[in-house]
């Protein structure tokens, strides 16, 4: 099981794009930092879903600002087998890093 890092991107604009997807018998505790490098502000989405493409109701930030050089941070995530954590955003200066624990089910 994973401890630490478990998955880091920096986005495309305009691209849902998965951080990190929960192994099989395993679930997940997960925090994510989100960290806008541009000189303008940005809007962010993130989805806790079962595919690379959120549904409407799979998303906990929607169009979020983040301002220049700004973050933003969401902890305590449990995520359970086969989940996906998937960003988007509207700008490519934005880093995204998800950081927890792995815990078997079996």
């Amino acid at each position: 099981m994973a401890t630490g890092i478990l998955g880091q991107a920096s986005l495309t604009a305009g691209t849902n794009t998965t951080i990190y997807t929960v192994p099989a018998t395993t679930f997940s505790i997960v925090s994510v930092h989100i960290c806008n490098r541009g000189t303008s502000t940005a809007t962010v989405r993130l989805a806790l879903a079962s595919s690379a493409t959120p549904t409407n109701g799979e998303y906990i930030e929607f169009d979020a600002q983040l301002e220049t050089y700004g973050t933003l941070e969401r902890t305590g995530i449990v995520m359970n087998t086969g989940k996906l954590l998937v960003a988007y955003s509207n700008s490519s200066n934005i880093s995204v890093t998800a950081f927890g624990i792995e815990t078997s089910t079996v």
